[in-house]
């Protein structure tokens, strides 16, 4: 009997990988030991400045979100990648709100231009809660072709 998606094995998952996606990975990876940091310097911040200045402390669990785990289309690998960058784009969603807080503490004043920041502007992100045997590959693939620039992964 096939395995199914998220019974794959590691040879199979590596087999079925793009070269520099495998030769990029521990760059990528790489990047936790600063985000482990950041996330250490700015929650010591906010648990000790914030109270000082009576300015409500904000929730690390309302930014890093790991829900991923819960989709049965993941392989393992996958859930794990999900889990990374939950973890990187909840840091840095928390660091932005913790320094707009303070931002509206010291200095409340509109900038002249607004850009719009966005973590979900590029890019066709899927509905949580896709059936079963949704093929979250083909998906994948598709969406990655859409991307502006893209080398189409």
């Amino acid at each position: 009997m096939p395995k199914t998606n998220h019974q794959l094995g590691l040879i199979a998952l590596i087999k079925r990988s793009r070269p520099i996606n495998l030769i990029t990975g521990p760059i990528i990876y790489s990047m936790v030991f600063p985000l482990l940091i950041l996330d250490a310097f700015v929650s010591f911040y906010q648990w000790s400045c914030f109270s000082i200045y009576g300015i409500p402390k904000l929730s690390r669990n309302d930014f890093i979100i790991f829900d991923r785990q819960e989709l049965k289309y993941l392989d393992w690998i996958s859930k794990f990648h999900c889990t990374y960058c939950a973890y990187g784009v909840g840091v840095v969603a928390f660091v932005g709100a913790v320094i707009g807080a303070t931002e509206a503490y010291f200095c409340p004043i509109k900038h002249r231009s607004k850009k719009i920041l966005a973590t979900q502007k590029h890019g066709q992100y899927i509905p949580f809660d896709e059936p079963a045997n949704f093929d979250f590959n083909a998906y994948l693939a598709k969406a990655r072709n859409k991307l502006p620039h893209s080398d189409k992964n």
